[in-house]
């Protein structure tokens, strides 16, 4: 297998007397979908964190295209190409979609004017052609996670981490999003997502990682993680794995 374009490799992090992430590793390949899952509290959004430089791994190393990025800041690692969004989406309510959008395009682009024709090209991409003069206080659920993944897409990233994209969508949202976030793998960008929505883990991912307490629990396709007994003990808890099975034999 080629070298992985990003590798986590042995990372815990440690609050005070909490061990959130325990010695996690993972490869993540250039060009597909990783997703990682698991329950709540499993120390996801942490290492999300360490990832895209907003936390320091209490030990372990990060690496991306080969060289070391641990504890490097954020501004830095988006510039290396690396950009994550967040759970919570918190837009510039003052502003229009467009210059929401724009302000990412900053990065690589000088003048307002290149900044603003890039917005409205990943506008396009994202479905949000026709509200980029709205304010962005006027989104909806599903418009303000439209804006928050096409303001990180407007740094272009190579490796985007996308934080729980999908949660708070409700069934015909989810089905138009997807697509869209398929269409962003087509542009070449290798994406790692934290999801809960497990239809989407199963239509979107090639690989995911299972983490659990802190530390990987398993790892596989999502047709291997999903009838995994660990993974559904460690969603619905113990004894859960035993009682679908005995569930199934009564009804097979």
């Amino acid at each position: 297998m080629a070298e992985p374009l990003l590798r986590v490799d042995g990372v815990s992090k440690r609050f005070g007397g909490l061990l959130a992430v325990d010695n996690v590793s993972l490869d993540v390949q250039s060009g597909r979908i990783t997703a990682l899952i698991g329950p709540n509290g499993a120390g996801k959004t942490t290492l999300f964190a360490m990832i895209s430089g907003f936390l320091t791994p209490s030990m372990g190393r990060i690496y991306h295209r080969g060289d070391d990025i641990t504890g490097v800041p954020p501004y830095r690692l988006a510039r290396r190409g690396i950009t994550r969004t967040f759970q919570i989406v918190r837009p510039f309510a003052g502003l229009t979609v467009h210059e929401n959008i724009a302000i990412g395009a900053h990065l690589s682009r000088r003048s307002r004017a290149a900044a603003r024709d890039a917005a409205a090209q990943i506008a396009q991409l994202v479905g949000l052609v026709e509200m980029l003069d709205k304010p962005a206080a006027s989104l909806t659920v599903a418009g303000r996670k439209r804006l928050e993944l096409a303001r990180a897409l407007a740094t272009e990233p190579a490796v985007l981490l996308l934080d729980e994209v999908l949660a708070g969508l409700n069934p015909t949202e989810l089905a138009a999003m997807v697509p869209t976030i398929r269409a962003v793998t087509d542009r070449g960008i290798t994406i790692v997502m934290i999801e809960h929505v497990m239809q989407a883990v199963m239509s979107l991912a090639q690989y995911v990682y299972v983490l659990a307490e802190g530390h990987i629990l398993t790892e596989g396709s999502p047709q291997e993680v999903v009838g995994d007994a660990r993974v559904i003990e460690a969603y619905l808890g113990r004894g859960a794995a035993a009682r679908l099975n005995a569930v199934g034999a009564v009804h097979g």
